[in-house]
């Protein structure tokens, strides 16, 4: 969050958050769904721990995952439906650091064939995002480094 929050204040042309409160907190909010509740328990070094330290298999590690993914995904999409009147974005008709954060942990949910059917809202958004070259260019497959 705090390279997302530098990047929004060095490049202010191209705001990733809505100018005005409340709306400003609530992407915020939404973000830290995924930063702090999601994202942390399902990292690949909280992974490669369960395997080589706790001995947990591939299908311990799967249900873990899917587990936390379920928790946070659930609260993101009550937040997102409420603006799909808005666009097809997380929060409207303007990408925001929410659809930053979305994008990459929609892409790990499918990577881990975790079943998105309840949040038919989250797909729509990543797909909708992912429809957009800037989020193209930052897929894994198109780094430079991907094996």
């Amino acid at each position: 969050m705090a390279i997302l929050e530098y990047l929004e204040e060095r490049y202010p042309e191209v705001p990733l958050l809505p100018a005005t409160e409340p709306l400003r907190s609530k992407v915020r909010a939404f973000c830290n769904i995924i930063a702090c509740d999601i994202h942390p328990l399902n990292n690949l070094r909280v992974l490669n721990y369960m395997s080589n330290e706790l001995g947990a298999t591939g299908e311990q590690k799967s249900t873990w995952y899917s587990h936390w993914i379920a928790e946070g995904f659930q609260a993101a999409e009550q937040i997102s439906v409420s603006y799909a009147h808005a666009g097809p974005f997380t929060f409207g008709k303007d990408v925001t650091l929410a659809d930053a954060l979305l994008v990459p942990q929609m892409y790990n949910a499918r990577r881990f064939k975790m079943p998105l059917d309840e949040y038919p809202r989250l797909v729509a958004v990543a797909d909708a995002c992912n429809e957009l070259q800037s989020f193209k260019d930052a897929t894994p497959e198109n780094q430079p480094d991907c094996n």
